[in-house]
């Protein structure tokens, strides 16, 4: 294959390839694309966000709070466990999304010492519209793929993570 027609991985491999004959760059085949797709689709992911006046973070915070349903609050550490981020990194979150609106805390009405924090009208229809331009988004991304290639990654990806991340508390 001309080095002209390699992608950025292949040549990538290639280099290594003739510097360390001796170590097997095999793996990159597979990581370093997922690498390099994940943060090309995380760009084009975020671009919505952005539309929307939202950083990636903030949009977990107020899907996690939709997803939870009426009345639409988790406890800020179940927020944390929902986004996968700190409890430290979930009260910056917080903190800008109170600030501007869209959500608000109180007491625990369950346990007076702890929080709640919830969605206001404005952030529910904000979450609303942005989800389902990112929904749009997504789908336009996946679009790229045949369907059935499409299922079969899926397949690949949900067994390799199964394998890989560790397993969480239901």
């Amino acid at each position: 294959m001309e080095a002209e027609r390699l992608d950025h991985v292949a040549r990538i491999q290639a280099e290594w390839a003739q510097e360390r004959p001796d170590v097997d760059v095999r793996p990159q085949a597979v990581i370093g694309r997922l690498h390099r797709l994940a943060g090309l689709l995380t760009d084009q992911l975020c671009l919505v966000y952005r539309r929307h006046g939202l950083s990636e973070g903030e949009f977990d915070c107020l899907a996690a709070l939709r997803r939870a349903g009426e009345p639409f609050e988790r406890a800020p550490g179940e927020l944390a466990a929902h986004t996968m981020v700190t409890t430290g990194a979930m009260t910056k979150r917080i903190d800008r999304l109170e600030r501007a609106g869209l959500v608000t805390r109180r007491r625990s009405t369950a346990d007076g010492r702890g929080r709640v924090v919830a969605l206001t009208s404005a952030g529910r229809d904000l979450i609303d519209r942005a989800f389902t331009e990112h929904m749009h988004n997504e789908r336009r991304l996946l679009d790229a793929l045949e369907a059935d290639e499409a299922r079969e990654l899926e397949r690949l990806l949900t067994a390799w993570l199964a394998r890989v991340e560790p397993p969480t508390a239901p």
